[in-house]
């Protein structure tokens, strides 16, 4: 496989940020001897083959990481993919605090990126939970059946919007906030948008 190439795009990523920017250099070049493609996407380093992502980097407070984006479907020998939350479907994580890690790992690193490259070009894809299957809060239950509208509106909704909405309606554990924020979010709902459309 041909090695990739720097895209200008995306070379601010690795000058901006200041806590891991020896560990995003470091993964950079391990991900690109690779040979795939640099793009910008969520504004962050996003790694594809054939324009399908295959893996980005990110940071956070703590440590920074190579997300697979259908990492579910790895083998993970070594078990060191890392599930973000319970709600996470496909991607996985490898997490770092240093770059001696990273140099540590380098060959094990290539080894999940190429069988990721792997899953790609077999066209694997992943099993996602259809919205049917997240559990629906109680409060929303009530609302829906106080108002059929709603409960069309929401049925019209692409699963994954039902699932965002889902899952934010029911994470709070007091009962007063997932009733606030079903409130906030109904009008949304009858106008067809998702959680995050304005």
């Amino acid at each position: 496989m041909s090695i990739g190439s720097m895209n200008p795009a995306v070379d601010f990523f690795f000058t901006k940020e200041k806590k891991w920017q020896d560990e995003f250099k470091k993964l950079r070049a391990i991900v690109l001897d690779c040979g795939l493609n640099e793009e910008l996407k969520w504004g962050v380093p996003c790694y594809t083959y054939n324009k399908n992502n295959i893996v980005l980097i990110h940071g956070f407070k703590e440590y920074c990481a190579l997300l697979f984006h259908k990492g579910s479907l790895l083998q993970d020998v070594d078990g060191i993919l890392i599930q973000q939350t319970k709600n996470v479907q496909a991607a996985r994580q490898i997490r770092f605090t240093a770059v001696r890690q990273i140099v540590d790992m380098k060959n094990t690193l290539t080894a999940y990126i190429h069988e990721a490259i792997e899953v790609e070009k077999a066209g694997l894809k992943v099993n996602f939970k259809k919205a049917t299957e997240f559990s629906v809060p109680e409060e929303f239950e009530i609302k829906l059946k106080k108002i059929p509208a709603l409960k069309t509106a929401f049925k019209t909704l692409t699963p994954g919007r039902q699932r965002a909405y889902l899952l934010y309606f029911s994470a709070p554990k007091q009962a007063k906030t997932r009733e606030s924020r079903i409130e906030k979010y109904s009008k949304h709902i009858l106008a067809g948008k998702g959680l995050t459309d304005l």
